[in-house]
């Protein structure tokens, strides 16, 4: 199961490009990928093709009219079909005692 974390956005088109994220966040939405979506980034959940694919249909969306583009990739595997999208935070939690913000 991969756990993979990105921010894509392009450079190019000034200082707010929420237009382009909302674009990209629709398309991941769309895809029936695991997701959760955080104030820098999104985290995707899945097998590796499936989930690279989604990253490679975002960039190709803003390909589209975008002429730069800056993409942030991190990518966590283990073998094995367990969701940890929202385990790794619990395990944390449990091991504090307490909830954290997330």
């Amino acid at each position: 199961m991969v756990l993979l974390e990105f921010a894509i956005f392009p450079t190019d088109k000034g200082v707010s490009v929420s237009p382009y994220v909302s674009r990209i966040l629709d398309y991941i939405d769309k895809s029936g990928v695991t997701y959760q979506l955080t104030p820098m980034g999104t985290v995707l959940e899945g097998d590796w093709d499936k989930v690279i694919g989604v990253v490679s249909g975002c960039f190709k969306l803003l390909e589209e009219d975008c002429n730069r583009i800056s993409l942030n990739l991190k990518v966590d595997y283990r073998k094995g079909s367990e969701s940890r999208m929202h385990t790794k935070i619990e395990k944390v939690e449990n091991l504090l005692n307490r909830k954290l913000r997330t």
